[in-house]
Formats: C-alpha cells, structure tokens, sequence
C-alpha cells in the first residue's frame, strides 16, 4: 500500500500525491467522522477511493474531513444518517449509487455501548446497543451486497468487530452480544455471497486510543493497568486500525473471507505466565 507519496506531519493521510490502490473504487463508511472510522476515511481516500462519509452528529467535523481529503485531491462528501433505522441506510446506499454511480467497499464501523452488565441492562440500553452494532451491520451488509450482486464485479464488506466477538467483557455485556453476532454474521453472510465474487470480512481492534476510552486514558492508573495487558505495551492508535481496513479492502486481500483479523497489540493472548 506504499504508493510514491510525501508524508506531511500533521496527519498520517494528508499527503500530496494519492495512491492509486483502490482507483476507481467507491467505499462507504458508516460512522465515519471520528475514531476509527476517521482513519479509515482518510485512509481509504488517501489509497484512491472515493468515501462516502456516513455520520450521525457534528456535521462541522465532517466538512473539516471532505475539506482535508480535497487538499490532496482526494473524493469524499458526507451523508448523515442513522444506521440503526433502515430508511436511513438505504438511503445512504442509494445516494451513494447517485453521486459515485456503484459500490466497491462497505466499512460498518459505527457502533455504541452503554458499558452495563447483564444485571443491570435495560431493555432501552440493550436495544440501542444491538440496533446499531448488530442489527444496522446486518442490513448495511444486505443493501451494500445486492447493489454489488446488481453492478457486477463482487466487492469487500468489512465489518469493524472488536476482540469483544470472541473475549469476554464484563459490565458491557450488550456490546459483547452484539460483536459475537457480528461474528457469526460475518461467516455466514461470507459463505452466502462468496459466489458473488464478495468478500465479506471482520476486523477485531483491542484498545485503541479514541474519544471513547478517554475515561481510561485521563486515568494513568488505568491506563498503566491497560498498557501492563498489551503484549505490545500500548494501544492503537486509530490510524493502525485504517491500515488493516485499507489492506481488507485492495486486491492483496482477494482471498481472505469469513474471518476475524485481529489488531490487538496481542491482548488476547496475553497470559500472567504461571
């Protein structure tokens, strides 16, 4: 994913020459103008695609994004819609069919959790947690998979999991369901598309330095707890995350379906050794 480019220092993705990896390709990627998603914006479009900004709120930060991926020469522009109603993701498909004219990539990167246990969940917090981190990747999968069956060509469907689908997190026991869900969708949605020639696969991020483990990284007692789990001694950082996604979605990863890449600084696997 190397093209000739010239790193600028303010951000890793803000360079002047794009890369020609993913020409011609468009990609959508829902919840798309902080965190993760951010880095797989500018990632996606620094590699050549078109992105089609998906977001829910602060429509400010996703003009800053299409101004800064313009600076370089790249294609963007947002849609604010809600992944978890169903109107809202098809119309985010379908405007996307209408500015770019097909779909390549499909990024479900939005996601929520309450942090709540199975003792105190209610079924106000298990609904907004499972509709958007379970339900809305559910049918984003089938409105992006029948535009790519319709266009022809096959396309990427990239799920952005977490090592929650398959590691247990206690008192966030909503978001666990959920990422186990998306697991098993991933797999069985991967077997059903894959004579269309559309791959369907998760990518499973450990702790990654975003807004939403601020609670953790303003606390050095945590964070020093946290960074102590990592084999690797850190998180992420979001833009480590965007390069697995930008690999998932090119051509090197043309034979890689129904799975879970896991990012995760090895924490996993980590053991105390006895």
């Amino acid at each position: 994913m190397n093209g000739r480019v010239r790193t600028m220092t303010t951000n890793p993705y803000a360079q002047e020459t794009l890369s020609t990896l993913l020409a011609g390709k468009v990609a959508i990627v829902t919840g798309g103008n902080s965190g993760i998603g951010k880095s797989i914006v500018e990632c996606l479009a620094q590699l050549g695609a078109k992105v089609v900004i998906d977001y829910r709120s602060h429509p400010e930060a996703t003009e800053e994004i299409e101004k800064e991926i313009g600076s370089y020469g790249g294609c963007s522009f947002g849609v604010q819609a809600d992944v978890s109603k169903l109107d809202d993701l098809q119309r985010l498909v379908d405007t996307a069919i209408s500015r770019y004219g097909r779909l390549d990539v499909m990024v479900n990167n939005a996601g929520i959790e309450t942090r709540t246990s199975i003792l105190d969940t209610t079924p106000d917090d298990y609904d907004k947690v499972l509709d958007v981190n379970l339900r809305g990747v559910f049918f984003a999968t089938q409105f992006a998979a029948k535009q790519m069956i319709a266009q022809g060509g096959g396309g990427r469907i990239i799920n952005i999991s977490s090592v929650h689908e398959d590691w247990p997190m206690p008192n966030n026991t909503p978001y666990c369901c959920a990422k186990g869900g998306v697991r098993m969708m991933t797999r069985t949605a991967a077997l059903e598309l894959a004579p269309h020639g559309i791959t369907v696969v998760n990518v499973g991020p450990g702790a990654v330095a975003t807004p939403i483990n601020d609670s953790t990284m303003n606390n050095p007692e945590l964070l020093a707890k946290l960074n102590a789990a990592i084999p690797l001694g850190r998180m992420a950082q979001p833009e480590e995350i965007a390069r697995v996604v930008g690999f998932l979605a090119s051509d090197a990863a043309s034979y890689i379906t129904a799975t879970t890449i896991f990012a995760d600084g090895g924490i996993m696997q980590s053991s105390p050794g006895l």
